[in-house]
């Protein structure tokens, strides 16, 4: 993927990693438009940001036709960044579970799956097209307490690897984003010492875009020990250490 030149649309990027990276990229020289569902967050952001936003819900297929139609009418988007998603906490003993883990299906899962069918069909005729889309270190090795976003994760991690070899003669990139735990607000982590500075991972993320062109999952460090716990015969310690202040 080339860091400069690019029409990215994003799904979500209205907070956390999804807004810093569309920073990032615009201050690379990427005409950068984000999404989500709120049209007052995302005034303000284009106020104080000068990054434009579309209003979409991607647990909505028709909201994702509406925002697929309004921003290829205007912008020539070659990038797509599938960022949207939701991590919420569940007791599986609990059967009032049911709706958390239909949501977070509906969003993390259909939604990215959702998006990605409605472009495709698009981006196959656009100049140096790249479909981004965003797992996890939980896709890997789960955090128990929120066993459907990890769940949702995995099942992200697999389709892509699908996508990329059904995409891989038609000139799209398939990219990978594998984020650790960062410090933003998602499940109160902007404090946590255990999780990495948001800085730091979008300075290493950044890096490897620039340095990898032709990467297919963006690992920083501090993900590998869970991406990599498996392969490496450590699968069953991670999981007790991961989950064991929980």
């Amino acid at each position: 993927m080339k860091t400069t030149g690019n029409t990215i649309f994003m799904t979500g990027g209205t907070s956390g990693i999804g807004l810093e990276l569309a920073k990032r990229f615009r201050d690379l020289g990427n005409t950068v438009i984000i999404s989500g569902r709120r049209q007052d967050l995302l005034d303000t952001i284009a106020a104080e940001d000068g990054i434009e936003g579309i209003q979409l819900d991607v647990a909505d297929p028709a909201s994702i036709t509406a925002a697929f139609e309004q921003v290829t009418s205007t912008h020539d988007v070659n990038v797509l960044v599938t960022m949207a998603g939701i991590m919420q906490v569940e007791d599986l003993l609990d059967p009032g579970h049911l709706p958390t883990a239909e949501q977070t299906i509906d969003i993390n899962l259909l939604g990215t799956i959702r998006t990605i069918a409605t472009f495709t069909p698009y981006l196959l005729k656009q100049r140096d097209p790249v479909i981004l889309t965003v797992s996890s270190g939980l896709a890997s090795v789960p955090l128990t307490v929120t066993p459907t976003y990890s769940a949702t994760k995995a099942a992200i991690h697999s389709y892509t690897q699908s996508l990329r070899i059904q995409l891989a003669d038609t000139g799209i990139q398939v990219i990978e984003v594998v984020p650790p735990a960062v410090q933003t607000t998602l499940m109160n982590q902007e404090n946590d010492d255990r999780a990495m500075p948001l800085d730091e991972y979008l300075d290493e993320t950044m890096s490897i875009l620039q340095h990898q062109p032709d990467v297919t999952e963006i690992l920083v460090d501090r993900v590998r020990f869970l991406r990599h716990a498996e392969r490496e015969n450590r699968y069953e310690s991670v999981v007790a250490a991961l989950n064991q202040p929980h």
